[in-house]
């Protein structure tokens, strides 16, 4: 029992210092515009049904606005993107 908790605290670990790296290259990337693409890649996610990957990516974008003071964040913004990945995804499965 002690030995399958360790390993779900290491995949954990694992996940979490995944999500650190993905947040940390993004703002390398684009400091300012960083939590948008986050945002974007979560949108984009969620509108192909892919929960794992929308919530891993939700949780960039949360990591982002943590690290990052040059991090835009306006919420009229990310309406928009998802709006526009929505849309998108929409026409994809059409």
């Amino acid at each position: 029992m002690l030995s399958a908790l360790r390993r779900w605290v290491r995949r954990r670990q694992q996940i979490r210092r995944r999500w650190q790296a993905d947040a940390r290259v993004l703002v390398d990337r684009d400091a300012v515009g960083a939590y948008y693409e986050a945002q974007r890649l979560a949108a984009r996610a969620r509108t192909s049904g892919q929960t794992g990957e929308f919530l891993y990516w939700a949780k960039v974008a949360a990591e982002v606005a943590r690290i990052s003071p040059h991090a835009e964040m306006d919420l009229a913004t990310v309406q928009a993107i998802v709006d526009a990945e929505t849309r998108h995804g929409t026409d994809v499965r059409d």
